[in-house]
């Protein structure tokens, strides 16, 4: 199925829970802020979330800076 990777078109398999998109996209093990359609997603939901078809998923980074 489709989704939304940062405003990219990307296949995922369905019934593919966010955790394991984290890990098939490469941000595993980095600090990360994830919102799919606009909503903020907390860490504890990742294992839980199943991603849609349509969904529109924003992964972003912290930058440090001062």
């Amino acid at each position: 199925m489709k989704v939304s990777l940062n405003n990219e078109p990307v296949e995922v398999a369905g019934a593919t829970t966010l955790s394991a998109a984290i890990e098939l996209w490469q941000f595993g093990g980095q600090t990360i802020a994830v919102a799919i359609n606009g909503e903020f997603v907390s860490r504890s939901n990742y294992a839980t979330r199943i991603l849609e078809a349509g969904d529109r998923i924003d992964i972003v980074k912290p930058v440090g800076g001062g």
